[in-house]
């Protein structure tokens, strides 16, 4: 089987952008697509309906390939009729008033299930679908390889990278522990799984026969030129491109990145109810103090309405960034190409 990263995803430069849920934008997604790289977006929360329309969206931006990415379910999310929100509600009252937003009633579902939006995504036919949170099931890679699409999955130990390529994915990101956003762990706890990228990848290497795609902690050209002398195929970059004005991120919320140091990300549950990286604000803070957080996705919905009526305040957002955010100095996505396509080995 060929480690051809570009080979086997039919892309000239072996650069994939971070599929950022809730923070994509067709913008991005297509400019690095247009540049030769694999652009990504995130669908979490996304219903059948806004996933074709978001295809749609993409492909009027650009002919080449891009992926989406869908979440998949670990068996631990728990549903509106599962669950009293009331008390979780209530510690979140300050920051609903902060935010000038009522307190929400439950709704029908926190997010849509997974059959709809493979559905939506067989429809929107990516060059890629790429998974975090665990295997795809045989079926479901079954019918991507039968409609011509490659299969992405997301590692963050060698045992998850070993059951991803058993399970017939085409490459695996191996995640490290330096990366901006969800510890997407799926066969231990993610605070069990914390390897960092200069650890896991050439371990994930040695461990699979199908492309790696090395993730945490590159966002220059040094970054780039690591990841290939430990044996990777590609990179994966996420915080570099949420810097950009291209991204979906708000301009609190690049400022924030900017701002930020080695020391300046945290790992929390209280945004999401899932373990991610991030930079610390009130809303982080608040929850954490108060100790009242509900299980995912519940506590996700949650904290977003909030977040969505706060407006971009870097105080009441998730301010998902990785560790190597100092590193992530340019305004425009096409430099922050040019610079990692500069440590790409001749």
């Amino acid at each position: 089987m060929t480690r051809d990263l570009c080979h086997v995803l039919g892309i000239d430069v072996p650069i994939v952008l971070g599929p950022f849920g809730g923070l994509s934008s067709p913008e991005l997604t297509a400019l690095v697509s247009g540049a030769g790289g694999l652009g990504s977006f995130g669908l979490y929360g996304y219903d059948g309906v806004r996933i074709r329309e978001t295809a749609a969206q993409l492909r009027q931006r650009t002919t080449r390939p891009f992926a989406l990415n869908i979440w998949l379910p670990l068996g631990d999310e728990v549903t509106p009729s599962e669950i009293d929100i009331a008390p979780v509600r209530a510690a979140l009252r300050p920051l609903y008033e902060a935010a000038g937003a009522a307190l929400p009633d439950a709704p029908a579902r926190f997010v849509p299930p997974l059959d709809e939006q493979l559905a939506a995504v067989w429809d929107a036919a990516p060059a890629v679908l790429s998974v975090v949170y665990g295997v795809p099931a045989p079926d479901v890679v079954a019918e991507a390889h039968r409609r011509g699409i490659r299969v992405i999955g997301t590692a963050t130990s060698v045992a998850e990278a070993t059951a991803l390529a058993a399970g017939g994915v085409d490459a695996v990101v191996a995640s490290g522990a330096e990366a901006a956003g969800h510890r997407v762990s799926f066969l231990a706890a993610p605070e069990r799984s914390l390897v960092g990228t200069f650890a896991l990848v050439p371990q994930v290497v040695d461990a699979v026969d199908v492309p790696v795609i090395a993730a945490g902690g590159i966002a220059d050209r040094r970054g780039v030129a690591a990841a290939f002398a430990l044996g990777a195929a590609g990179v994966q970059v996420g915080t570099a491109f949420l810097r950009t004005r291209q991204s979906a991120a708000s301009a609190g919320h690049r400022h924030a990145i900017a701002g930020a140091r080695d020391t300046g990300t945290v790992l929390t549950r209280a945004m999401s109810g899932r373990l991610a990286r991030g930079i610390p604000n009130r809303a982080v803070r608040d929850i954490e103090t108060a100790g009242v957080i509900a299980p995912f996705p519940a506590q996700n919905w949650l904290t977003g309405v909030f977040r969505a009526a706060a407006g971009g305040d870097p105080e009441l957002s998730s301010l998902w960034a990785g560790q190597a955010a100092a590193l992530a100095t340019r305004e425009d996505a096409a430099d922050v190409l040019a610079e990692l396509a500069a440590g790409i080995p001749g």
